[in-house]
This record gives C-alpha cells, sequence and structure tokens, in this order.
C-alpha cells in the first residue's frame, strides 16, 4: 500500500515536471487607504484560513501572545481573546461567532478566511466588504470603478477606458485578446461584467475576478496594444500600429503578429478621439466636504450617489446613450460649477442624482422657477435659465415616470426648488432613489442599484426616442 501511494506521488510529481505547471497558490488580497497588500490562504480540513496578525500588521499597531489556553491579539485599543479550536471570540468583553474553529499553527492564530468580512467590521470598526469569490477585501469606500467607451479617430476604433483612480495593471496579448491584471488595484466591475460594444475591431471588455485579482480582457479582431494617459486614470487600446499601418495586400502572407502589449504614447496622441456629443449629463450631487444626508451611521448620501451614478453611466452608455458623469471622485463642484459644465456640455438630458433614507421607489423632480418665469430681457437670466426647457423637462419626467411604472417601481413625480435645476439651459430631472425593503442600508447595495440603474438605463432609451435631440 505503501509503495503503491510512493508510485503514485511520483507520477504527479513527474507529470508536473513534464508540463512545467505547478498549483497556483490561493492568495487573499486586502485593500485599503492606507495599504493593498496580499497574503497566503492555507486549507485545513477542506476549510480555507489566513494568519489574522498578518491581515492586521499593515493597518495599524497589533501584537499578539499565546497562554496555555488562549491566543491574545491587541490591534490598537482593542482586545481579542481566541480559544484553539473553538469559534467564539472575545472582542472587548463581548462574543463573536467565526463560524468555524479557530486554529494555531506554528504559533501563527487562524481564522477562516469565510469570516473575514464581519470580523475585520467589527475590529477595525467601519465599512468592509468581502467578496468571497475571488478572495478580496475591500476596507472603506476604495474601490476603484471603469467605464469603457468605442471612439472614433482617424485610423480607426478606439476603446477609452477611464478609471476613478490610477491603476497599474500588467498587460499581456494573446493574438487578438489583450490581458489586463489588476493585483495591485480595487477593481470592481461598474454594471454588467461583459461589455459589448457592436464593433467588428475591438467587440467587447469581459470582467472577471478570483484569487484576490482582478481581470479585463479585451476582444478585437486583430493585435490589440494599450497606452496609459491622465496619469494612469486612463488606458486607450486600438489595433496594433504595424496592422493599423499597413493594407492587408501590403502585408506579407507570414507576417509575425506584434507581441508587444504597450506602445508608446506618440502613435496614439496622433489619433485624437472625434469630439462627443453627449446625450445624458450626470450629476452625482454632493462630494467633498458635502456629506449629503447620512443614510446610516456609515452611509453618506454623496457615496451612494457617486457609486449609482457610475452604475447609471455604464448603463445608458451599454445602450448607446453617450453620458458624461460630472463628478467622478469625491471631489466638491458648487451648484453654480454643476450647472455651467452641464451648459458647456450641451446635452440632451441632465439627469441630477439624490438619494433618501426612507420612502421606497423613486421620485422626479422638474424645476420650481420663481414667480415671473422666463426673463424678458434680451440675455437669459440665470435663475430661470431653465424656463426655455422646462417643457421639455417635464415632458422627459413624463415618460421616465411611465417607463419606470411599466417595470413596477413605484415613481413620483413633482416640481420643486431644486438647485441647479433652475440653472440648466436643456431638459433637466432629478432622480431621487428611496431604498429598498431592507432599509436606508440596502442603498449601498451593489445589486440594488445595479437594478435600478438598469431600470433606469431602459426608461431613458424610451425618453431618448421621443424627447429626440437637444433643442
Amino acid at each position: 500500500m505503501v509503495l503503491i501511494s510512493r508510485i503514485a506521488i511520483s507520477l504527479i510529481l513527474l507529470g508536473l515536471l513534464v508540463s512545467g505547471a505547478t498549483p497556483e497558490e490561493k492568495r487573499i488580497a486586502i485593500f485599503s487607504r492606507v495599504t493593498s497588500y496580499s497574503l497566503p490562504v492555507v486549507d485545513v480540513g477542506g476549510q480555507e484560513y489566513s494568519g489574522f496578525l498578518e491581515i492586521l500588521e499593515p493597518l495599524g499597531r497589533v501584537s499578539a501572545k499565546a497562554d496555555n489556553k488562549h491566543w491574545k491579539l491587541r490591534y490598537n485599543d482593542l482586545e481579542l481573546e481566541f480559544t484553539p479550536n473553538e469559534t467564539r471570540v472575545h472582542i472587548n468583553g463581548s462574543n463573536f461567532d467565526l463560524g468555524s474553529p479557530f486554529l494555531i499553527q506554528s504559533g501563527r492564530g487562524l481564522v477562516p478566511v469565510s469570516s473575514l468580512g464581519p470580523l475585520l467590521s467589527r475590529v477595525l470598526g467601519g465599512l468592509v466588504t468581502f467578496n468571497s469569490a475571488s478572495r478580496r477585501i475591500f476596507i472603506g469606500n476604495i474601490a476603484v470603478h471603469f467605464t469603457a467607451q468605442i471612439l472614433a479617430s482617424q485610423n480607426g476604433p478606439t476603446l477609452v477606458m477611464n478609471f476613478s483612480a490610477p491603476v497599474n495593471p500588467t498587460i499581456a496579448t494573446d493574438a487578438s485578446k489583450l490581458h489586463m491584471s489588476f493585483v495591485h488595484d480595487p477593481l470592481v466591475p461598474s454594471g454588467t461584467q461583459t461589455l459589448t460594444f457592436n464593433n467588428q475591431a475591438i467587440s467587447s471588455a469581459i470582467y472577471e475576478e478570483g484569487n484576490g485579482a482582478a481581470e479585463i480582457t479585451i476582444l478585437g479582431s486583430s493585435p490589440l496594444f494599450a497606452n496609459f494617459s491622465n496619469d494612469r486614470r486612463t488606458i486607450t487600446i486600438a489595433a496594433a500600429p504595424a496592422v493599423a499601418a499597413q493594407a492587408p495586400s501590403q502585408a506579407p502572407a507570414s507576417a509575425p503578429m506584434p507581441a508587444a502589449a504597450v506602445a508608446p504614447a506618440a502613435p496614439v496622441a496622433q489619433e485624437a478621439p472625434l469630439p462627443l456629443a453627449y446625450f445624458a449629463v450626470v450629476d452625482a450631487s454632493h462630494g467633498g466636504d458635502d456629506r449629503g444626508a447620512a443614510l446610516t451611521s456609515q452611509l453618506d448620501e454623496k457615496d451612494v450617489t457617486l457609486s449609482f451614478g457610475r452604475r447609471l453611466r455604464q448603463e445608458l452608455e451599454s445602450r448607446g446613450l453617450t453620458t458624461l458623469l460630472l463628478r467622478d471622485g469625491d471631489t466638491s463642484l458648487s451648484l453654480d460649477q454643476r450647472a455651467s459644465m452641464t451648459n458647456a456640455a450641451h446635452p440632451v438630458i441632465y439627469l441630477c442624482l439624490h438619494m433618501a433614507s426612507q420612502g421606497n421607489g423613486v421620485h422626479l423632480y422638474t424645476a420650481l422657477l420663481p414667480s415671473g418665469g422666463a426673463s424678458p430681457r434680451a440675455f437669459l437670466d440665470w435663475d430661470t435659465a431653465q424656463a426655455p426647457s422646462l417643457a421639455r423637462s417635464q415632458s422627459a419626467v413624463a415618460l421616465l415616470a411611465k417607463a419606470l411604472d411599466d417595470s413596477k417601481i413605484p415613481v413620483r413625480a413633482m416640481s420643486a426648488q431644486l438647485r441647479p435645476l433652475n440653472n440648466i439651459t436643456t431638459a433637466a430631472v432629478a432622480i431621487e432613489i428611496s431604498p429598498p425593503a431592507s432599509g436606508p442600508s440596502g442603498l449601498g447595495s451593489m445589486e440594488y442599484q445595479q437594478s435600478m440603474a438598469s431600470s433606469i438605463a431602459t426608461a431613458m432609451s424610451f425618453v431618448r426616442r421621443n424627447l429626440g435631440s437637444a433643442p
């Protein structure tokens, strides 16, 4: 029996040596504002475990010691007491259940990976999001979002990907595929995981994540290359120069495909995208020092409107509705700045996003203009700039309300003195999202936001067919 086992092990090792493959080490990734790092995961009895001291070390002051019965850990001013082979943990005198037993191996305190989301939230005292399928932990609102849009250029279509923070992926090419792996960036999908562009040259982008990393694969009809700009917040993807520069009849039949994944910036700089006309401007209300409403003790309106705005932009653009998101980070914009930026973009419609801590469904608002309406003077008065477009705004709200009602979403339409609606020179609507049945904390739910964004974007497609272009 021992001989058979040894032979089996030898055959397995020999197979690995011949194929050149080794089992991929399981990793868990932690992303925070302080640092981002990954740690190994060990399997014990079919359960995944990771060292808890090692997880906390980069985040604050931490120490641990063991006696005959307990493993005690101190993180900043918090005291935790673990008992080997038990699931219960004492955290400053109160109990917490790990779900699986705590273990000690070679002096290391191991906690089940499945418990890390709620355990870290309890220890750190803030928002912790854990994607268990890919073993990625996000501490605070640090997720990096992205949008992807095909633009026309002199040398063919380019895919422009804008990220909410600088990114540093590793890039590799495989025939007509371009792979970007994000190991150190807290990248999350900004809507559906597969984006289809209805373009032969660059057909789609697929988002996947696993083993502590995220990956985006771009599919094209020829070899692709990527170029960084905007302080690594923008990645532009196009056909490799050797393919774009030569006509098919000029290329030798045996010409090798370009292998370079990242090309110099100069060729892309010569391919300036054509000016873009926006259908919608999406304005995530509040931002910076303006937190908006405190939806819960840990959830500010400014964070929810931003994450929802990114999802809505992605959903609108996936339906062919070009969209500008005014605030794509935690920045401060005055009401006058928001109106001026919108008016300069000349969109068909302006959508201002708000969140409510009570109620249900969606509330839609149009401007309530001061008495007197439109200015009779030769110039357009700032406080009544909406007057010439008010009828279009009301028409858009009526169409939007009907489409949402048809989707079984409770909706109410009204007028309100809600700036900057009065200052917008095109159709302008404020959209206020109420929480789901689970309460205000549900406003931060990825599933709820995605459902609402998809419904509103579908309704806006109906509005677009009936509203037409900007006046």
